[in-house]
């Protein structure tokens, strides 16, 4: 058929909205505060193939590879055989997955019998077993990170809703109410895509909603395609270093070389650090997220939307065994840290190309920590994502204390934890002076975050990085300052590392300092005002402004 153009308007922007109401639904029916409020989830809508054609504006880690993880699942129970009920789901981080807490649920959409698309959502899950309460900072394999669910298809009448599986899950898991709470979340938001599809469906008949969903992938290949034929063609190189595996000081670095032929791109991490033996290693879905996330970002416009369209230009490889493309049962709970490096090294390889596109190197980290309790009635666990300052652009200062490009959570509100949680309270909470690299356009500022513990036996754990290696400024812009995190215990001042676990008391308090971004062009060139306005808004003292711009200095 010939798709009449009011009606392709009408339905795509349906199947967008229906995206977007699905991660709606996904964060205000979810139990845990890591999804309701930190917001640490995805929905997107599906074509039966498995390619994704919309998604709500959530975490592009998740989204990117979503494709990806759905071909393992449809290749082991194929898309023709399933009836009404039946869902796929996999956290296979081998298998097109990421990393366990991620656990990717795929529900079809049944029109006049026929599968005709997929509602697919992830969420982190606070718990899902393993060797330490919503983190094992030591695991040495997938198997102490939790519970692995192969790519499997169930049946939500007979498996889950005091089914076999949803027992399987809550016996193997340390806060079963908050857990099973947010994957029914997951399925109340795959059934809200579903119906809007089935709405679609019947008004404008199942064959415009299914070249709809082509041409909307048509559509955003031809404008990437387009945005990669400005760039100069060549080859460019980029490179960033993760601080450290948590066992020695060695740094891991990440190379990428990017190529431009005319519309198309090749990313190859050749030459980057071989897997480890914690749990930074990047499985390849992550790894290719991370890339595409970056591309997009510099390359593109905002209103080109994401979906399976994107991603046909490029050509994407990392070495098998490798730390971005590691083999099982390598640890992979981290896997954020070299996912960053791998969209800082291909950010400096494409500045060589169009650095008036690209931003400097952020604090671009995903510090993750752990917070759990045992008492009488069960475990409490806390897990919290913080980010830090955003590198600067050309013509913008970075963002201040916020999340990192690929993930993109929020902070949970201060006084949601005050309802959920009562063996800690947060005693401190602002932006971070000072810790932003000075530039014509400064970084973004990191973040600081203080726990008081007010019972004992409180079990901590982090992973976080850029405590070592700093992000680059760029044009003459300075570096960004480093992260840290100090535990305060009387009048003591015990320094953490950025990848470990510990037993806290009462009485201690738990400091959380995140780093600041790099900014961009010769410090000299900042206006006198903006350093006044900083000055003024407590962002940086006059002690810091003297040192790091020329202007300030001279007087």
């Amino acid at each position: 058929m010939t798709l009449d153009t009011v009606d392709y308007a009408v339905i795509s922007q349906g199947i967008i909205a229906g995206a977007r109401e699905m991660g709606a639904k996904l964060i205000r029916s979810a139990y845990s505060t890591i999804v309701r409020e930190a917001q640490d989830a995805s929905a997107a809508l599906l074509d039966r193939d498995g390619n994704v054609i919309a998604q709500a504006e959530l975490i592009p880690m998740q989204l990117g590879p979503m494709k990806m993880t759905f071909v393992p699942c449809a290749e082991t129970h194929p898309v023709d055989t399933l009836v009404p009920g039946d869902f796929y789901i996999t956290n296979d981080p081998f298998n097109g997955g990421q990393h366990l807490p991620d656990v990717f649920i795929f529900s079809p959409i049944f029109f006049e019998g026929e599968v005709i698309g997929f509602g697919a959502s992830v969420a982190h899950h606070l718990d899902l077993g393993g060797g330490a309460p919503g983190l094992n900072a030591d695991a040495s394999d997938v198997y102490q990170e939790g519970l692995q669910i192969p790519p499997s298809c169930y049946n939500l009448d007979r498996d889950w809703n005091g089914g076999p599986f949803e027992r399987l899950v809550a016996a193997n898991i340390r806060v079963p109410q908050l857990t099973i709470g947010d994957f029914n979340a997951q399925f109340a938001a795959n059934a809200i895509g579903g119906l809007r599809i089935q709405e679609l469906a019947a008004k404008f008949g199942k064959d415009a909603v299914l070249e709809t969903m082509a041409e909307l992938l048509n559509y955003s290949e031809r404008r990437v395609r387009t945005a990669i034929a400005e760039i100069p063609d060549g080859v460019y190189f980029g490179e960033d270093a993760v601080d450290d595996d948590g066992l020695t000081d060695d740094p891991l670095p990440v190379k990428a070389k990017v190529t431009i032929q005319g519309d198309t791109i090749d990313i190859s991490f050749d030459g980057s650090a071989q897997q480890v033996s914690r749990n930074l290693n990047c499985p390849f879905s992550s790894t290719v997220s991370a890339a595409l996330a970056c591309v997009k970002s510099v390359l593109t416009s905002a209103d080109i939307p994401f979906n399976e369209g994107v991603k046909r230009p490029f050509t994407i490889t990392a070495p098998y065994g490798s730390l971005l493309n590691p083999r099982p049962p390598a640890p992979v709970r981290a896997r954020m840290e070299p996912a960053y490096r791998t969209f800082n090294a291909v950010m400096k390889a494409l500045s060589q190309a169009a650095h008036e596109k690209v931003i400097a190197g952020g604090f671009d980290t995903t510090v993750v920590f752990a917070l759990s309790h045992l008492t009488d009635d069960g475990y409490r666990v806390y897990v919290e994502i913080f980010g830090g300052g955003y590198g600067a652009s050309v013509d913008q200062d970075g963002c201040d204390a916020i999340d990192s490009p690929l993930s993109n959570c929020a902070n949970t509100p201060v006084e949601a934890l005050d309802m959920e949680y009562d063996y800690f309270r947060v005693v401190d909470y602002g932006v971070r002076p000072d810790s932003s690299g000075a530039g014509k356009q400064r970084g973004g500022l990191g973040l600081i975050r203080a726990y008081e513990i007010t019972r004992d036996d409180v079990t901590f754990a982090v992973y976080a990085d850029r405590f070592r290696i700093a992000p680059s400024g760029l044009q003459g812009g300075a570096d960004g300052p480093l992260g840290r995190c100090a535990i305060q215990r009387g009048d003591e001042t015990i320094p953490v590392n950025s990848k470990t676990g510990m037993e806290l008391r009462k009485g201690d308090v738990l400091t959380i300092f995140s780093g600041g971004g790099g900014g961009y062009g010769d410090p000299a060139e900042r206006s006198r005002d903006a350093i006044d306005a900083d000055i003024a808004d407590g962002l940086i003292t006059p002690e810091t402004a003297h040192r790091d711009y020329p202007a300030i200095a001279a007087e």
